[in-house]
């Protein structure tokens, strides 16, 4: 090798993407690529971490996986980056947005990043990184243009959007909500608010938690699901421009106390999936894309009425993800490490089948593989990603797990082949 080649790679390792980021991505580096595998039939997966108190890793690794066996190997970590515990690709698979939840310029508070990801090669290569304007975000989204990203940050309990330009450079905030003291309470499903009431004398307000940023199926709306408020906050969107303005009505509130923190769409892109944290519940929400309105359709539980929780557990559900098909649907639920599966029935409501192992503790996130043939859980408290079985004829998953690979605190999983199923 050259001496000059030498010292540019010197100067390249040394050299920070930009001052006080929290980003470093390896794929920068000009003989990363050579360190590429033949993935053969094996799919590509990527795995976002947190990264702070004792977690050992270090930002977003690429991992291969075998539909045919159900191992896992890791490849590299591909961004050194601090806690990218969520992400979310662009649709044409051109670039990775990844939530950093602390370390934005090296503050406290959380960042939004932009990644130029090459499939092929199974680099991420850094584009910039911007403050989500708020702490402890949770969430990145993304729109079906590619052109916008929203952040949810859970814990200042705000929103916000960004536009992506050109090279997949994110923008600062276009626009940004912060959520105070709850909107006045009214019935649960859409419908119109009796006279505005306010919180007792001494009583304490609620604080938001703002957990999910999602866009619509015709991409007209963007919705936050808001754990603290018990709503999801309903936005217009700009696609142009990335810029939000409240619908009307501006949110959908759930039973009081439920927790709205995980959303879904049904392909026909009339129904929704609200998973609620505090409530074992899920919401299955009728949809109208013209009006920006959700209403409720049911109210399923994740537990029969009989169901006890261990010592010191609790239910608490966390996402939800269906299979190709849209036969089956897979609720995590973080307290009692059990993942709840669900048939979909014909009108887009879900019937309760069984529980089975989620193979850690406080699974954050699941995935099925491409095949379907698999469900793949993210356990951050036990540091393992844990493999199960599914039967793609009944839907059932395997109560024994075939593959647990060890790494520090995973949270997110995407499988490029697979980033949005059920949108």
């Amino acid at each position: 090798m050259k001496m000059e080649g030498m010292e540019a790679m010197q100067r390249i390792s040394r050299r920070r993407f930009i001052q006080g980021s929290s980003l470093l991505a390896l794929g920068m580096h000009p003989w990363f690529a050579a360190l590429a595998k033949d993935l053969g039939e094996r799919k590509l997966l990527l795995v976002g971490t947190g990264t702070s108190g004792r977690s050992t890793s270090k930002g977003v690794y690429t991992y291969a996986f075998d539909p045919k066996t159900g191992e896992l190997e890791q490849l590299a970590l591909a961004a050194e980056s601090n806690s990218p515990t969520f992400m979310a690709l662009s649709p044409d698979h051109k670039y990775l947005f990844t939530i950093n939840e602390a370390g934005f310029q090296g503050g406290s508070g959380g960042g939004v990043s932009s990644l130029a990801f090459d499939q092929k090669a199974q680099t991420l290569t850094p584009v910039n990184e911007v403050s989500s304007v708020g702490s402890g975000p949770a969430y990145v989204g993304v729109d079906h243009t590619g052109k916008c990203v929203f952040a949810a940050n859970y814990g200042s309990g705000s929103a916000a959007s960004f536009h992506v330009g050109e090279g997949g450079r994110l923008s600062d905030a276009v626009s940004f909500f912060q959520y105070g003291d709850p909107a006045p309470p009214r019935p649960a499903g859409g419908q119109p608010p009796p006279a505005a009431q306010r919180p007792a004398a001494g009583q304490q307000p609620k604080r938001s938690h703002v957990h999910r940023a999602t866009a619509s199926p015709g991409n007209g709306y963007v919705l936050f699901n808001d754990l603290g408020l018990d709503m999801i906050h309903v936005y217009k969107l700009d696609a142009a421009t990335a810029k939000l303005t409240p619908a009307d009505p501006p949110e959908w509130l759930s039973t009081p106390g439920a927790g709205p923190r995980g959303l879904r769409w049904h392909p026909n892109k009339k129904i929704a999936y609200c998973v609620n944290e505090k409530h074992p519940t899920v919401n299955v929400l009728n949809w109208d894309e013209k009006k920006g309105v959700l209403t409720t359709l049911q109210e399923v539980s994740l537990v029969p009425a009989d169901y006890t929780a261990a010592p010191g557990k609790g239910c608490a559900p966390g996402d939800i993800v269906f299979d190709k098909q849209m036969q089956h649907g897979y609720v995590t639920s973080r307290l009692d490490d059990f993942m709840a599966t669900f048939k979909v029935e014909k009108d887009g409501k879900l019937t309760l089948m069984e529980h089975t192992t989620s193979g850690g503790i406080r699974e954050r996130d699941c995935t099925l593989d491409p095949t379907d043939g698999w469900l793949l859980v993210a356990n951050p408290d036990s540091n393992n990603i844990a493999v199960m079985k599914r039967d793609q004829t009944t839907g059932r998953l395997s109560q024994t797990v075939t593959t647990s690979v060890t790494i520090g605190s995973p949270m997110c999983l995407i499988f490029p082949e697979r980033p949005n199923v059920a949108l």
